[in-house]
């Protein structure tokens, strides 16, 4: 909670260091989904229910009966980078902190049971193995915590971005949705077109209001819109356009818009 407190959206992790389900129905994968991955689901829940997406700083969130038994169960505490604005350098054995330490500008550095974890001020996309035992962990990502560290925070330095750019990103198509054919000419089959309107308009209103853990925001809207209409066949590109705009002047890229859309439809078995 004190963590929460501080804006650092967190989450169970088990004795395994991974992610844990964090309702029952997704205990010890019964609900066919992944807590191991990185990525959210398949899964029934109504909320991303555990990897980077279940981070929260929300207090009920964090308290509740959904989260208890994870939360019993955990043996250690993540986090996520992206949402908390950071960005973390995992060097996991001493030769990886030799080379940072000559590479990188000094910033707050964590001790891990291998290496260090240097963290830095800002965010890029989370890319493993971008040298000999190093990581970088960010956006759609989650880390562990181990203490606020020492030293002081520094912006992610230019080495940082070169080595996330040098490792080629899969770069996806326009987002699609495959859902069936809409019924009663192509109208909203259990709303009228003024609740689609409604409800996408209330959408962009919250991702653009978002104050913190935009990235968790723009999934978890998503997944609300998916969950309302995506199988009705109402959406358009237009809609889809314009949730993505919402989200890309929140500063989130076209590339992230567009895997969390593919999170949330796949999270919600579509």
């Amino acid at each position: 909670m004190a963590l929460a407190d501080g804006r650092l959206p967190v989450l169970p992790l088990g004795a395994d260091k991974r992610p844990l389900g964090n309702c029952p129905d997704c205990a010890d994968l019964a609900c066919g989904g992944r807590p191991n991955m990185k990525t959210p689901g398949p899964c029934v829940c109504p909320w991303p229910c555990h990897g980077w997406a279940a981070a929260t700083t929300n207090p009920s969130v964090l308290a509740s009966r959904q989260w208890g038994m994870a939360w019993r169960r955990a043996r250690a505490i993540g986090y996520h980078p992206g949402g908390a604005g950071v960005t973390v350098v995992d060097l996991d054995n001493a030769d990886a902190v030799a080379w940072a330490r000559t590479a990188l500008p000094p910033t707050t550095q964590v001790e891990t049971t291998r290496g260090e974890h240097w963290i830095y001020s800002g965010t890029v996309r989370s890319v493993n193995s971008v040298r000999p035992g190093v990581d970088v962990k960010s956006l759609m990502s989650y880390a562990r915590w181990l203490g606020p560290g020492s030293g002081t925070m520094a912006d992610v330095p230019a080495a940082v971005y070169a080595l996330v750019e040098e490792k080629p990103a899969a770069r996806p198509s326009a987002p699609a949705v495959t859902v069936p054919a809409p019924a009663g000419g192509g109208q909203c089959p259990h709303r009228s077109p003024v609740y689609l309107e409604r409800g996408i308009a209330m959408a962009e209103q919250r991702i653009i209001g978002a104050e913190s853990g935009v990235h968790n925001t723009v999934y978890r809207t998503f997944l609300a819109v998916l969950s309302a209409h995506g199988r009705c066949g109402c959406l358009t590109e237009t809609h889809i356009g314009r949730l993505f705009a919402a989200a890309q002047a929140k500063g989130e890229s076209a590339r992230h818009c567009t895997t969390a859309w593919a999170n949330a439809t796949t999270a919600l078995g579509m």
